[in-house]
């Protein structure tokens, strides 16, 4: 017997127990109403049977089967067959044969940089099906053949038989309970002793989970090497935290504003080799902790184990160093799909920083990333655009954004519209902008007042500037872009600014501006497919009465009519679909029959015939509490407009914390 049977077994026995308690709590609601009807009149219980029987156990079976269900959700990818990359089935092949598994059903290619087995088990796993294996583009075009090798063995030796006969159901039955069981709702019948025992269940089987990861990474380091498997424990958690940082400071802000690049993963590939000392330093952090139902022991104490095992056996010598960093890796559960990204130069051509593993393993990736991101990045609306275009707009409409926040802010303190840099010098010169900061920032200190008041004036002479095309964005991969002049010489804003600010050098500043072709009353141009981001949602709230969603985004909230009663599952699906394709930012209502929330003509529409309530159209916010929660939004012009959560009231992922966040906002001065 394996020395790992026992807690195979004492695993499976205790997942076999989650059906144990669903049929003991349907018997025990059984027994309780045969109970109820026997002590009835016979006419009588004959009468109510049926329907106090479908209201309890119908109600109790259905709510049981809802929270034991498992949703296969299969992440956007591009299938690679045997005959398109023999070579990388050649690896794969492999790797099954080192775990001693089946190979895999098919090979999809994903865009994040993750690698996962997906399993279509039934009865939270104790039932297996089609196995799939996920790869991240992302690692074929940066990682050499040997770490590759020791991360798909890794994936495929969890469901090894190594540990015993029972060891693959252990494990794609703890996959399914850690996808299934954080879904059930609070409000659910049969939830409340299935999560009790839940807890049961992980402290029964955490010990067998870690035991499996060990064995996995002993099985990788036999196939790929011992130095090619202590790499890529290193270089996954480095190029997650990598990729997040590619999304957030390039892709994001262009997806935002409404474009995307041409080449997302040649973007990503000029990130991660020229951020090397990043890398470096991503590599010797620890990574976060892992979540409640991850089995991962921490890196360190994996790398100690198999280090410490290495003397004890040979192994096949490892490739050298990719040639790109590495790629990030995703989560054990493959459903990710990532966001665009940002550049200076033309795109770069996804070959020309690959590793040699990539063109080996897998002919002509670059084919294959235009294939894969029409999938995982379809533009909705979006312009595809180079890198240079996508970044540059991108910068830009963030300074738009945040500079029309700020001058609406003025125009308020002043009483009449500032539109441009021009009016702004004008309100410098006679002395009203500073008294307008006083009312906006009264208790700011005046330094502090004289400093916001100089970076809104740097703020608005680089708009112009850009608008005018006297200067244009100088892009990096390593750092912040910066505005320089049209001929790529330094632009001194910042020296301007702090002219501007001062009354009696402001007029100086605009006659020189105006001689540099400077126009200080250039309107903004106007991106009609500009997203505003969404930061959370809710389902089922009440505005003013009438059952509404409502996404909360960093610019407003979003109002959707809602669904009737009961169809709450419905409504979260609607309201995520609106949320990833983004909520066009200057919208107009969308007729019910168009929810596409694409342009129309010169106009933007809102899907689902939503309303947006942009933060600059509310004066405050006032809530009350109690049993009867609500919140009033004093709107600057109009009626004002009431919330309060119903009993059905859910939220999207994060979606009370950014309420809460958007309500201390706008409590706040702004």
């Amino acid at each position: 017997m394996s020395k790992g049977a026992p807690g195979a077994a004492r695993s499976a026995v205790a997942l076999a127990g989650f059906l144990i308690v669903a049929g003991l709590q349907l018997a025990a609601v059984l027994l309780a109403l045969w109970a109820v009807l026997w002590l009835l009149p016979s006419s009588f219980a004959l009468r109510i049977g049926a329907p106090l029987s479908l209201a309890t156990f119908g109600t109790l079976a259905y709510a049981t089967w809802r929270a034991l269900h498992t949703r296969h959700r299969v992440p956007a990818g591009v299938a690679v067959g045997r005959e398109q990359a023999p070579r990388l089935w050649e690896l794969v092949d492999g790797a099954a044969a080192a775990a001693g598994v089946p190979v895999p059903a098919g090979v999809t290619v994903v865009a994040d940089a993750t690698a996962a087995v997906g399993e279509r088990t039934r009865l939270l796993g104790l039932i297996g099906g089609r196995r799939d294996l996920y790869l991240g583009l992302p690692l074929l075009q940066a990682l050499d053949p040997d770490r590759l090798k020791a991360i798909v063995a890794h994936e495929l030796a969890h469901s090894s038989p190594v540990l015993g006969r029972w060891a693959p159901l252990a494990h794609r039955g703890r996959v399914a309970v850690g996808r299934t069981l954080p879904r059930i709702s609070r409000r659910n019948p049969a939830g409340m002793l299935l999560r009790a025992y839940a807890g049961l269940y992980r402290r029964l089987d955490a010990p067998f989970g870690r035991e499996q990861e060990f064995a996995a990474d002993r099985i990788a380091a036999a196939f790929a090497g011992t130095e090619a498997t202590v790499a890529a424990l290193r270089d996954l958690p480095a190029l997650a935290g990598m990729q997040r940082l590619f999304h957030a400071e390039y892709v994001g802000p262009g997806w935002q504003a409404g474009y995307v690049p041409d080449d997302v993963f040649g973007g990503l590939l000029r990130v991660l080799a020229a951020r090397s000392t990043e890398m470096s330093m991503l590599r010797a952090r620890e990574p976060e902790p892992a979540g409640p139902w991850d089995p991962h022991p921490p890196p360190a104490e994996r790398i100690a184990a198999l280090t410490a095992g290495s003397a004890a056996s040979p192994e096949p010598a490892a490739s050298p160093e990719p040639a790109a960093s590495p790629e990030p890796a995703a989560s054990p559960e493959p459903d990710a799909v990532t966001q665009p990204a940002t550049d200076s130069a033309e795109s770069p051509s996804s070959s020309e920083s690959s590793a040699a593993a990539g063109p080996e393993l897998v002919p002509d990736l670059p084919a294959l990333g235009r294939v894969l991101q029409a999938v995982a990045f379809p533009p909705r609306g979006r312009a595809v655009v180079t890198w240079d275009e996508c970044l540059s707009v991108a910068r830009t409409a963030e300074m738009e954004r945040e500079a029309e926040a700020a001058l609406a802010a003025i125009s308020r303190a002043v009483g009449s519209p500032v539109p441009d840099a021009g009016q702004l010098l004008t309100l410098v010169a006679d002395g009203r902008l500073r008294a307008a900061a006083e009312t906006v920032f009264p208790e700011v200190p005046p330094e502090e007042r004289t400093e916001r008041i100089v970076e809104l004036l740097g703020l608005m002479l680089a708009l112009a500037a850009l608008r005018s095309g006297v200067a244009r964005w100088r892009h990096s991969w390593t750092g912040a872009a910066e505005v320089a002049a049209a001929d790529g010489t330094y632009l001194n804003l910042a020296e301007l600014a702090a002219a501007a600010a001062d009354p009696e050098t402001t007029e100086a500043v605009r006659a020189y501006l105006t001689e540099a072709g400077v126009d200080l009353a250039a309107a903004a141009s106007r991106p009609g497919s500009a997203r505003a981001q969404v930061l959370g949602g809710l389902v089922n709230l009440s505005a003013d009465g009438a059952r509404t969603d409502v996404l909360i985004t960093d610019l407003g909230l979003l109002l959707v009519p809602g669904l009737p009663r009961g169809r709450g599952p419905e409504s979260k699906r609607r309201l995520t679909r609106i949320a990833a394709d983004g909520v066009p930012v200057g919208g107009t209502v969308a007729p019910e029959g168009d929810p596409s929330g694409g342009p129309a003509g010169d106009a933007l529409v809102l899907p689902g015939g939503g309303r947006f309530v942009p933060f600059a159209d509310v004066a405050g916010v006032t809530a009350t509490g109690g049993r009867r929660r609500s919140w009033t939004l004093d709107m600057r012009d109009g009626p004002d407009l009431t919330l309060r959560p119903a009993l059905d009231t859910d939220e999207l992922p994060g979606g009370w914390s950014a309420w809460d966040e958007a309500l201390t906002f706008l409590a706040g001065t702004r």
